[in-house]
């Protein structure tokens, strides 16, 4: 007669505990991700381009950050820095020939610099990464009038600790960002919210 064995059958375990710990994963990455786009500041529209965003200034007594030193060419191939800006009231644009929003924001850049280049305001376009004759060609089309830097290894933008193309920062006279914005702008929306910067509105 065979011998009844002891030992207890396995209970087969539940897929449960392993698909909490799942779902619980993804939504801790979900939450990662919300939180670093609102630090960024950054959205994409529907057709995959930056979007206009409106730019924020820090909270009122908040301390400003210093702007980074940067030190580049322009398209005569002198050296320029951002601290030969000091006294001035500075916008630096960080773009690429490549980048449609970019494109898009020209022409209200252009506009706007020529409006209030008179009013001890400067706005200085950062070109990331793209070749000089690439540039060139850039300026021409778009017949743009204010300083181009040509900035081939993309320090810039590293500087500033924004990736996203197109990016803005508005400099006070002191060296300090006080405004700084990802996406593409407009020409109301330069008038709204950095104009009253230098202009005492």
């Amino acid at each position: 007669m065979a011998k009844k064995s002891n030992r207890k059958s396995k209970k087969k375990q539940s897929p449960l505990p392993l698909i909490l710990i799942g779902v619980g994963l993804i939504v801790v990455a979900g939450i990662f991700m919300v939180f670093n786009a609102s630090q960024q500041g950054g959205e994409t529209a529907d057709n995959g381009e930056a979007a206009s965003q409106v730019p924020a200034a820090p909270p009122e007594n908040s301390e400003y950050p210093p702007a980074p030193e940067i030190t580049l060419k322009d398209l005569e191939g002198n050296t320029v820095s951002l601290s030969d800006y000091r006294g001035h009231w500075l916008l630096v644009n960080n773009w690429a020939t490549w980048c449609p929003p970019c494109r898009a924001e020209m022409p209200e850049l252009n506009a706007y610099y020529q409006m209030h280049k008179d009013d001890g305001f400067v706005l200085i376009g950062i070109s990331a990464g793209d070749p000089q004759n690439e540039v060139e060609k850039f300026v021409a089309a778009y017949d743009i009038q204010f300083p181009i830097w040509v900035d081939p290894y993309q320090d810039a933008i590293r500087a500033f600790r924004m990736s996203s193309l197109p990016s803005s920062f508005v400099i006070d006279p002191d060296g300090y960002i006080r405004m700084a914005w990802t996406g593409g702008v407009t020409l109301d929306t330069l008038e709204k919210n950095v104009t009253p910067l230098f202009s005492g509105q």
